[in-house]
This record gives structure tokens, C-alpha cells and sequence, in this order.
């Protein structure tokens, strides 16, 4: 009996075979027929060899290879436009017999969370540390550090963070300049004067006598403020208060300066002048008048008027100079007097803690006092002291590295859970690019993070704190490449719209919208096809939207069939364009990568270029493209990313609606490789939003490597699987995916490293395709 019950249970943990007589009747007869035709020693259409897929054991000894041919006939791109296509319901009943092998095979392996090597703070990640610890505004990518690289897409992936001598250059001075300035020993340079009005384009009119504009301070210090005053009031009006605003907080008010005219060309002109303390930091600036009776209206004629009129038309800033005032961050920082005793001690011990994400071992405590007392006793104060071995905090490697340790770290068959301490690290840097908080590290200290109700409570309050937002600027700017927006340059000459203003207002209506999407837990397939958008005045006039009057931004239902999702958004059709005209081929890509998670290979070298000068005039944009798609070596490429491309070709460079490229009508009709074709670009959309798993597959794994900080290999996939089928009936809310990743194995584990090639996970099989990828 105990036999039989052995092999029973070794039977249950082996991987279970492929059944024959289900492949010979549900998938054979395809690959044999269909796609072997193409797929044969002879041809090897796309470098890929078919004739060795006949047996049901490959189903197991060769899965990668049929995950991919899994994927193509999901997607509809096998066969191809010209092969005849074997029933749907044969096409459905191949996939769903692979579906139920893997899905199979994956529920009798060990499951597999991976690891990930020691990793570097990237440039946004230490910035926001710094800010969070000590509350300096320290803006690693204005001090030049160097760029971090990216790998699968984004900057925070351990294996390509490398640290370069000019980094350990930038870590040593940016330590003595924030160690500074949280102290408040800082010799301020010499004042520098900013101007903000509508000449300059840098000033945003709220209404008629309210102004706004976004300035950052470099230091804690008094400034001059100074505001310019058009228009002029009577001799005998009452007196009007004027109000000034930092970050919604009223600081100043003052009486606005009445004259009268004494100017014959221009209206007279005076300007309010104060100087107040003004802590560091990027903040919005609001003027406005604190009297509800005054009520501006601008002057008759212009500036040629004697009205009762006077209004805020510009703010300027100087500084910064020496003040009085205690900072925020030196109050943060110096808790108590470094001059009594165990004071230092206090202030250092706790640094230590923030910085390095875990209570400091006695040694770390006993080295970094030693720091301090050589300090004192070079002659530096007790304050001075303290400044020092904050420099030396900074410069640590526990600070600078996330470091998780393996009991075992050869062994690459054991799974352990990481510390609760290390899981308050991953938590923090995947949901707010920065350390741990205080509440954080104490739930962690008491090592009941790994329990799932307090790990939700706190991912629960985690994304409700500003903080969060991070996991948009980051994630889904890298994601949707809407870093990019910073660094393209439309052609004015040809994009007469464009602008810094125009830009910023794409970037904020992509934020808010993916935030909203976030916040409210809603469908990821609403991304694509939300009748709403988030608009200001000068954004809705650009997209043809009337009734959207002032410079904020809100919420904006869609009437029409020209905007709807990301993917008409003029943020997204901008970084997926060239400077100067569209890209048909760059969209289909941009949607092939980011929408449906299913990149194409690299173009082989030496592809002629297209000759754009006769885009528009000569020859139509989608006409020239078809030179690339009779080049055999193209076509399979291009047959897949152009046809998604030209759905969205009414929109022009920088995502204007258009229905003519020059003198030639836009036709954006075509048909996907599955089949289904559309005319409009909101038909594309709908297919598009209808391939919901495909879309969420695509955002679940590239969030997971965002916030595993590794690329995903295939003992990943029952996780991505399983996280799919989970949020599958409630159609992928977004906000539960970040749930789900954070109870999955890979972010809560990991195992020792692989030490020999039997250890090592298979590899895809080299073909000629991803070899050239």
C-alpha cells in the first residue's frame, strides 16, 4: 500500500505527458497541413522549421517554441493573409488544447520566483529618498548625474544599473551639497532675478485677475517678489488688497498701489513689491485679488483705455539672500541639540535607519560615530559634525544599493521568503520610487508585512499618498514613452501648434487620465476606449472640443469618434512620430509593443530609406509604404505594423485631426492579421479593446519587470498566467493588478543563483528570427 501511495504521489509532482491522441486529432492536422507548407526544411518561411512539431512530446520538450506559435494563431496572424485557414472552430480547439497542456504542465512544476542582483538606486529613486528623508529637493538629472540605462524598457532594471567612476564623482558632491543644505550650512550664491509673464510664454492667466506660475527655488532663503501691475484706478476707488499663494497656502497680502493716468501711449503701470522666506523646491505661484467685490475686467481699446481698471500681468523673482528663518529639512533633521550629550548619537542612529532601510548594526552605529568624532575633532562643531557623517550615510553602499541576502546563495533550488525589511524595500520603490517610511520600516521591524492583512493595509495606504503618483511618471511613462515628449522637437515650421505649453498640456492630460483609470480601480481595457478624456481650454481647442474654457484641466466627456483612449491621445501619436511627419510603420509598432505585447524583430540592415519629399505632393504616405511591404524580406513585418498605423493616420504629427495628407485623401481602413478589418480609427479601437487578454498580458508583464526589476523568463509565466485568469472575470482593474503582483511568489521570494547548465531554465531555440533579434 505504502507503494502504491508512493508512486501516486510522484505522479502527482511530475510533469504530466502531453496526451497523443489529443494533439494527433486537435493539432497535428494543422501544423501538418497548413502551416508545414510554409514552415519546412525547404522554406523555413521566418527562419522557423515545423516539420520536427508533429509529436505531442515537443508540446513539452520544446515549449517555448510552441508558446510562440500559441501566440501567433491566437493573435490571428497564423496563417497568413493567402494561406487558406482551417475552421474557427478547429483554430479553437488547437489553442485550446496548448492552453490546457501548459496551463498542466505549470501546475506540477516547482514554482520558480527568480532573483535579482544587487541593484543600484537609478536617478529618480535617489532623488526622491533624499527628498523623502531629509526633505531636500535634490534633482539627481539637474545635477548630471549620468543617464541610467534602460533595459526591458525601463530604468530600474538591476542588471543594466552599472555605477561608472564619474557616478562615484556625482555621489561624493551631491553628499556634500544635501548634507548642506539639510543643515542649513549653505553659502548662497550670488541672487539671480526670474521673470514670469505672457511675453515670455512661462505665466498661466487663471482669469482675469488671477495669475499663476510654476518656479523652482534651489535653496531655503528670503527672495523679492515682484509684481507688475497693468491698468490703472481712480483717484477716489477703495483700496484693494492683493493676495500671494505658494502651493495653495496664502503667505502675503498687500495693498495694491492706485495712480491714476499720467502716461499719453500706454496704460500706466506699477508694480508690489515684498520679500518673504520661500523654502526649496519646484512650487506653484498664484496673484490674485483677495476682495470678492473687485471684479477686473480688462481695459476698453487696450492699452489706450482710462478705465477703473488694474490687474496682475507678471511676477518676478530675486534671490536668494541670507534669512533668518529655520528651514523645514534642518528642523527635520536636528530633532534635538547635537551639543548634549547622546544627541549625535540619536540624530546619526536614525539617519542610518531611513537611509539604509533597516535599523544599522552596532558596527555600522560604532563607524559612522567615529566619523563624527574625527570631524569634531578636526575643529568642526557639533552641528558641523553631524553634517559630516551625514555625507558619509550618503555615500554608503547600504544606501546606495538594494541589497537582499540568500541563506543559501548557490542554491538554486531553494525558495525563501525575503525579509520582511527587504520586502518593505521592494514594496516602497515599485508603488513610490523611494525609501520605506517610518510606518513602513516598523511594520517591517515587527515582521508582520508577509502577513497578507497588513501587507494590504499598507499597499492599500500607500496608494493612497501622493507618493503614488510615481508609479504613473514612471511606470507608465516608460511604458507608454511618454519621457519621450521631453526630448522630441516637432517641426514648427510644419507643426504651428507646437509649443512648451501645448507639450505640458499632453503630458498632464496622459497623467491624469491613466491616474483616474488607477484611482478608480477601472478596467485596463477602458485605456483604449474611455468616451472621456481629461482636457484644458488650450488642449481642447487644439483637439476641435468646444466648452472647455481656463488653463485647468478636467474631466471631459467625448462626444465624437475622433478621441477616445491613449491611443488618441496627442502625447502618445507625438512620440510615435517623426519631427516632421507621421509613421505609419512607428505606431504599428508603438501599438504591437505597448498595446499588444508582441514586438517585432529589428529591421534587417541596409533597408533604403523613404523619401518623404514627396510624401503629401507626389505620392501618398501609405502608397510609398507599399515599396517596403513588396520586399519580401519587410513584408512580414510591415504587414503587421503598418496596417495598425494607418488606422491612425487622421491624426497628424502631433495628433491634430486631419482627414487630407497634402493633396491625398487619408485612408485608414485595413485588415488585422486575424481577419476583422475597419475603416475608421475608432474601429481599430474597438478590435483593439476587444483583444482584452492580449492587452492585459502586455500590462502585466511589463509591470512585473517594473517592479521586480528583472527581465521575466519563462519559470514566470504560471505567475503572469494565474494573475490573468484571476482578474479575468472582473475585466483586469487596474488597481488590482498592482495587488496581485505584490502577493505573487517572484515579489515576495527569491532563490539562490544557478550554478550549473542543468540548473539553468531552457532557452528559446535559435532560429533565424530571434537570432537577428
Amino acid at each position: 500500500m505504502r507503494m502504491i501511495l508512493g508512486v501516486l504521489l510522484l505522479a502527482n509532482l511530475l510533469p504530466a505527458a502531453p496526451d497523443p491522441a489529443a494533439f494527433d486529432r486537435d493539432v497535428k492536422p494543422i501544423v501538418g497541413k497548413t502551416c508545414v507548407a510554409c514552415h519546412n526544411a525547404s522554406l523555413e518561411s521566418g527562419g522557423v522549421n515545423l516539420t520536427e512539431f508533429l509529436s505531442a512530446a515537443t508540446v513539452a520538450s520544446n515549449r517555448p517554441a510552441w508558446e510562440k506559435i500559441l501566440q501567433k494563431v491566437r493573435s490571428g496572424e497564423m496563417p497568413p493573409k493567402g494561406i487558406p485557414r482551417p475552421p474557427q472552430p478547429k483554430m479553437d480547439a488547437m489553442v485550446a488544447y496548448l492552453e490546457a497542456e501548459f496551463d498542466k504542465a505549470d501546475r506540477n512544476t516547482k514554482p520558480d520566483p527568480g532573483r535579482v542582483t544587487v541593484r543600484r538606486l537609478n536617478r529618480t529613486e535617489y532623488s526622491n529618498s533624499v527628498r523623502d528623508i531629509l526633505g531636500v529637493d535634490f534633482r539627481a538629472a539637474e545635477e548630471e548625474f549620468p543617464t541610467d540605462d534602460l533595459g526591458e524598457g525601463f530604468d530600474n532594471v538591476a542588471d543594466v544599473l552599472s555605477i561608472s567612476p564619474l557616478l562615484l564623482e556625482k555621489y561624493v558632491a551631491a553628499a556634500e551639497s544635501i548634507a548642506a543644505r539639510a543643515t542649513g550650512h549653505v553659502a548662497l550664491p550670488k541672487p539671480i532675478t526670474s521673470l514670469y509673464d505672457a511675453n515670455s510664454h512661462n505665466l498661466q492667466r487663471i482669469d482675469l485677475d488671477t495669475i499663476e506660475a510654476t518656479h523652482r527655488l534651489d535653496f531655503d532663503a528670503d527672495y523679492d517678489v515682484l509684481i507688475g501691475m497693468p491698468g490703472e484706478r481712480a483717484k477716489d476707488a477703495a483700496p484693494v488688497k492683493l493676495g500671494f499663494w505658494m502651493d495653495g497656502t496664502l503667505l502675503q497680502q498687500v495693498e495694491v498701489e492706485t495712480k491714476p493716468s499720467s502716461l499719453v501711449y500706454f496704460s500706466p503701470f506699477s508694480e508690489t513689491h515684498f520679500r518673504l522666506f520661500l523654502p526649496a523646491g519646484e512650487h506653484v505661484f498664484r496673484v490674485a485679488f483677495l476682495d470678492d467685490k473687485y471684479v477686473v475686467t480688462l481695459p476698453e481699446n487696450s492699452y489706450f483705455s482710462t478705465k477703473n481698471n488694474k490687474y496682475p500681468g507678471s511676477v518676478t523673482f530675486s534671490g536668494p539672500f541670507p534669512t533668518k528663518h529655520e528651514s523645514a529639512s534642518r528642523k527635520r533633521l536636528f530633532s534635538c541639540n547635537p551639543e548634549e550629550s547622546g544627541c549625535a548619537a540619536k540624530i546619526l542612529t536614525g539617519l542610518a535607519r531611513r537611509f539604509y532601510r533597516r535599523p544599522a548594526t552596532d558596527a555600522e552605529i560604532a563607524q559612522i560615530m567615529k566619523i563624527a568624532a574625527l570631524a569634531r575633532k578636526n575643529g568642526e562643531s557639533a552641528e558641523g559634525s553631524v553634517e559630516v557623517a551625514l555625507e558619509a550615510i550618503l555615500v554608503s553602499p547600504n544606501f546606495l544599493f538594494r541589497v537582499e541576502h540568500d541563506p543559501n546563495p548557490t542554491d538554486s533550488v531553494a525558495v525563501h521568503k525575503v525579509s520582511d525589511l527587504e520586502l518593505a524595500t521592494r514594496l516602497s520603490y515599485f508603488l513610490w520610487s523611494s525609501t520605506p517610511d517610518d510606518e513602513l520600516l516598523w511594520v517591517a521591524e515587527q515582521k508582520k508585512l508577509h502577513e497578507p492583512a497588513a501587507l494590504e493595509a499598507q499597499v492599500k495606504r500607500m496608494l493612497a499618498d501622493p507618493r503614488s503618483n510615481s508609479l504613473v511618471d514612471n511606470f507608465v511613462g516608460q511604458w507608454l514613452e511618454l519621457r519621450n515628449l521631453d526630448s522630441v522637437k516637432p517641426d514648427q515650421d510644419k507643426f504651428l501648434s507646437w509649443g512648451p505649453e501645448l507639450k505640458e498640456s499632453m503630458k498632464m492630460e496622459t497623467k491624469l487620465f491613466v491616474e483616474n483609470i488607477l484611482r478608480e480601480n477601472r478596467p485596463l481595457p477602458e485605456m483604449l476606449n474611455a468616451r472621456y478624456s481629461y482636457l484644458n481650454e488650450q488642449l481642447a481647442k487644439f483637439y476641435g472640443i468646444s466648452g472647455v474654457t481656463g488653463p485647468e484641466f478636467r474631466r471631459v466627456d467625448l462626444t465624437t469618434d475622433e478621441r477616445g483612449g491613449i491611443l488618441t491621445q496627442a502625447s502618445v501619436l507625438t512620440v510615435s512620430s517623426y519631427p516632421t511627419r507621421t509613421s505609419p510603420t512607428i505606431r504599428g509598432k508603438y501599438i504591437l509593443n505597448n498595446v499588444l505585447g508582441t514586438p517585432p524583430p529589428p529591421p534587417p540592415p541596409d533597408v533604403p530609406a523613404l523619401d518623404a519629399s514627396k510624401v503629401g505632393s507626389e505620392v501618398s504616405l501609405r502608397s510609398q509604404l507599399s515599396e517596403h511591404r513588396s520586399n519580401p524580406v519587410c513584408a512580414s513585418c510591415h504587414s503587421k505594423m503598418d496596417v495598425l498605423g494607418f488606422g491612425l493616420e487622421n491624426y497628424n504629427g502631433i495628433g491634430k485631426w486631419r482627414t487630407m495628407d497634402g493633396k491625398f485623401p487619408i485612408d485608414t481602413s485595413g485588415t488585422l492579421p486575424g481577419g476583422k478589418s475597419f475603416v475608421t480609427a475608432q474601429e481599430m479601437r474597438g478590435i483593439l479593446a476587444g483583444q482584452t487578454q492580449e492587452f492585459a498580458r502586455c500590462v502585466t508583464e511589463k509591470m512585473m519587470i517594473y517592479a521586480l526589476g528583472r527581465g521575466l523568463q519563462a519559470y514566470d509565466r504560471p505567475t503572469v498566467n494565474g494573475i490573468i485568469a484571476k482578474l479575468k472575470p472582473e475585466q483586469y482593474p487596474f488597481q488590482s493588478l498592482i495587488y496581485e503582483i505584490v502577493r505573487s511568489l517572484p515579489f515576495q521570494s527569491r532563490r539562490g543563483e544557478f550554478v550549473t547548465n542543468r540548473d539553468k531554465p531552457r532557452e528559446e531555440p535559435k532560429t533565424k528570427e530571434t537570432a537577428s533579434r
